[in-house]
Formats: C-alpha cells, sequence, structure tokens
C-alpha cells in the first residue's frame, strides 16, 4: 500500500474561528506539556477514570464495549460520551468547560488544533506516536506532536455492481463494464441513460438523496469539495499545504463541482425541492435497498449499509470509484484518501491521568483485544506498525481503499478540505447548495458568496 506522504502546514495565522471557541486563545505553556512513553512514564496508580469524547456516532456503541473489557484489564474506567452528527466541536466546548472534561477527545485537522492548541498535550514522546508507520500524518508544530491520526479513510463514489452489471446488459447501454466509466463525460452518458432506463432496472434513481438539510450536506460542503480544492491548491500552485494560509479562494474549478452536483441532483431518488429534508441515514438507507445504484460516501458507510433493515447489497457487490467533474486528465483521479480526525489527549489534566489516557489509545492499538476491535468492530484502517499484513478490516469498502492506494495508474486525491477557512464557511456554502437546488439562487452567485466567504473568514482570522 502507497503511502500518503504529507506534511501539514500548521503556521495559520490567527484563530480560525476567532472569538467562536473556549480554545481561541494564545498558546500556552500548558499545550506544552509532554505526555511521556518508556522509561518516562508517569505512575497511573491512582487513576480510577478517563473520559474520550468520541467523534462517529456510527460506532458509539463500538467504543462503548471497548471500554468495558478496558476496565476489566485495567480497573481504570473509560467514559465514552459521543457527539450527535456535525455537533462535535459545540459538544467539546461545553465538555470542556465542565469539571470533568473529557481527557481524550478529536480533532479535525489543522483547523481543530487551531481552535483548541490550549487543550492539546504533547505526544512526541508517547508509545503511540513511535508506532507510526509514517509520522509525517501527525498533527504537528515545531518539535511537538499534536494530534494523532487515527485511521486512513477514503472516500468517493459507492456503486452497487448488481445494478450496474445489469444496466451494462441493456440495449444501447453507454458502457459494457466499470473500468469503461473513467472520466466526467462517460459517467454522465451512464448516469443520464440509467435515468431513462429506470424501470427496467428496478430503481427510483441513480444516485441516492443529495442531503441538503442544515447538519446533513458535509458530504457535498466539505467532502465534494474537496475536488475543487485539490486542483487548486495542488495543481495549479503546487501543494494542497497552500490551502491552508489562503487568503482568497479562485474556485477556478466551480464548473467542474457544479458537474457532478447537477448530475446528482438530476438523477436523485428524491425531488430536488425536498433534498433539504434529507438526510444522510435516509440517502444511505435508500442505497442499502436498491432504490439507487450509487451514494458518494466513504469507506465507513459499510458499516451504516451492512446493518440497515432491507438491506440487499452483498459484500461482493460494493466498490468505489472517482467522483469525476470532468478535470482534464482525471482519467488517472483515484478516489479521494487521507486522514482527518486526530486524538488529541487534554493538557488541563494532571500528569497521570494523560499518561492513563495515553496508555489507553497504546492498548487500543496495539494490545491483540484492541487491534482485533479496531479491525472488526470500529473497521479503521490504523496507521501504526502494530498491525500486521491480516490484521487489517475485512469490510469491502477499506479493502477498496486500500485497492485504490495500491494502483500505480492512478493517483489518490489528497484530502484538501481541511484548509477550509471555518465551520461556519462551510454551512455558508450548504445554505448556497440548498438554495441553488431549490431554484432560489444561480450557480454564479453560489460561486461569489464562496469566494467572499472565505475572505472574509481569513480575515477575520488575522484580526
Amino acid at each position: 500500500m502507497k503511502k500518503i506522504k504529507r506534511v501539514l502546514a500548521l503556521s495559520m495565522a490567527g484563530c480560525m474561528m476567532a472569538g467562536a471557541f473556549a480554545g481561541c486563545q494564545q498558546q500556552g505553556e500548558s499545550s506544552k506539556v509532554k505526555v511521556g512513553g518508556g522509561d518516562n512514564k508517569v505512575d497511573t496508580s491512582s487513576v480510577k477514570q478517563i473520559y474520550f469524547l468520541n467523534f462517529k456516532p456510527e460506532i458509539a456503541d463500538k467504543y462503548k464495549a471497548i471500554a468495558e473489557q478496558y476496565e476489566k484489564e485495567t480497573k481504570i474506567k473509560v467514559k465514552v460520551e459521543t457527539a450527535a452528527d456535525g455537533e462535535y466541536e459545540q459538544k467539546l466546548k461545553a465538555e470542556l468547560a465542565k469539571s470533568d472534561p473529557p481527557t481524550i477527545f478529536q480533532i479535525n485537522g489543522p483547523v481543530g488544533y487551531s481552535n483548541w492548541k490550549d487543550y492539546c498535550s504533547d505526544l512526541s514522546e508517547t508509545d503511540l506516536y513511535n508506532k507510526m508507520n509514517d509520522k509525517s500524518l501527525a498533527l504537528s508544530k515545531g518539535d511537538g506532536v499534536y494530534g494523532i491520526p487515527y485511521a486512513v479513510e477514503g472516500y468517493g463514489i459507492i456503486y452497487n455492481k448488481a445494478i450496474l452489471d445489469k444496466y451494462f446488459k441493456t440495449s444501447g447501454a453507454k458502457a459494457t463494464s466499470i473500468d469503461e466509466i473513467n472520466n466526467f463525460s462517460k459517467l454522465s452518458e451512464v448516469v443520464t441513460d440509467m435515468t431513462a432506463k429506470k424501470a427496467e432496472l428496478g430503481i427510483e434513481g441513480v444516485f441516492a438523496s443529495t442531503t441538503l438539510k442544515t447538519g446533513e450536506d458535509w458530504r457535498w460542503q466539505t467532502h465534494l469539495m474537496n475536488i475543487p480544492l485539490y486542483y487548486e491548491f495542488k495543481s495549479d500552485k503546487g501543494s494542497v499545504d497552500n490551502c491552508f494560509q489562503a487568503k482568497e479562494f479562485e474556485f477556478k474549478y466551480a464548473d467542474n463541482y457544479k458537474n457532478l452536483f447537477d448530475l446528482y441532483i438530476d438523477n436523485s431518488c428524491t425531488d430536488k425541492g425536498v433534498l433539504g429534508n434529507k438526510t444522510v441515514e435516509e440517502s444511505m438507507a435508500e442505497f442499502a435497498a436498491g432504490k439507487c445504484a450509487m451514494v458518494q460516501n466513504g469507506n465507513w458507510a459499510w458499516g451504516q449499509v451492512s446493518k440497515i433493515d432491507g438491506n440487499v447489497v452483498k459484500e461482493e457487490n460494493i466498490g468505489f470509484f472517482p467522483m469525476y467533474t470532468g478535470v482534464e486528465g482525471e482519467e488517472t483521479q483515484g478516489i479521494c484518501v487521507g486522514t482527518e480526525n486526530y486524538l488529541a489527549i487534554n493538557s488541563k489534566m494532571d500528569d497521570a491521568t494523560r499518561q492513563a489516557s495515553a496508555d489507553f489509545l497504546y492498548w487500543l492499538f496495539t494490545s491483540d483485544y484492541g487491534k482485533k476491535a479496531v479491525v472488526e468492530e470500529l473497521g479503521f484502517n490504523a496507521p501504526f506498525s502494530s498491525f500486521g499484513e491480516n490484521e487489517k478490516p475485512s469490510d469491502p469498502l477499506a479493502k477498496a481503499v486500500a485497492d485504490w492506494m495500491s494502483k500505480d495508474k492512478y493517483k489518490v486525491v489528497e484530502w484538501t478540505f481541511q484548509g477550509i477557512p471555518s465551520e461556519n464557511w462551510k454551512k455558508d456554502f450548504g445554505a448556497s447548495l440548498l438554495k441553488y437546488a431549490q431554484g432560489q439562487k444561480d450557480w454564479s452567485a453560489v460561486v461569489d458568496d464562496a469566494k467572499k466567504s472565505w475572505k472574509a473568514e481569513r480575515e477575520d482570522a488575522e484580526d
């Protein structure tokens, strides 16, 4: 498997959401406190409980089972709380203000670090950091390491092979195999023809619903946005890291974004006028029930699809192909691969509690029980040397991510969306997309507002 080698740019000017969160302060000495490993570990015999604030609702129960096992083995209780979809930052702010705050929490890349840097311990001497396959994936600043990624993930267009194979056999099909769909032109041709043959294929739409309800629109204002961001900053400006400091976003590939977004909303299970009421859960249920052939999402989606009552999608019939938008040369474009969420340890806690938190994370990613849970229950492609070749997730989408990363002909698209200035920018863009889909806003206005909002958010960060 190819490594994703990338040094994250953390020398960001000011806080990305000035005044919005308690963590938006000048970095203090407390955040430089190190958590030890090896001979530098602190005695933890006095610790009775640590607290993990989880980011992913779909695996909340899995974490609680893991916590119970850890308590059996160590007598240390692991309290697990989970934020609702789209509400992690607000939940983290509230929990950190309490007398018993999280000792382990998650930060969303450089923007998350900028918000919460005063609460992030230096993890550069921890045993877990030393187990990383590629230390450049960690969130670092200077000699310090403030966030350790726990999974390499990928996303693109998930498809149901059984439905596509049925289409390929229809009269006049625009392709005869998935391998022929390697650019937007061909994808559009196939999707349009499939829409015309919905009744014959037994589907309600080619794509699952484009969820534009507030808080449910992250697949479009973040994940789909990654494509134009990647091409603007990687291809045109040399490095995706330029995105983190960019005072202006040209949205040079806006028409490419529109290409795929229009294809989604024009060939969906749901009329454009009511997409503002649709949730991601409903969208995934449509795919699981065989009501559509495709859905944009990531490898984590198999855990959702496989457990939905009435699921008809078999493991051997689910896979990924890239999010084609019509960019020149996209025939060699792969899926989007990277890491977004990082584990951090609360620097405001006492040394023993911080050490106990680090010990739990090390146990999770190195012990026999922990590794099995990570692979089989959490479904993570964990970036640590403690995992052997036979200790990789077995679910089909995780395997598909590894497969795309190993294809020499294709170049994976790096996660660039982490450079988006703020959550406020994402919310504004999501709201614009909804108005556009409902016919209440011209595309040119969507583009102009996105560019203006980007500039305003960057300027606010400098004040």
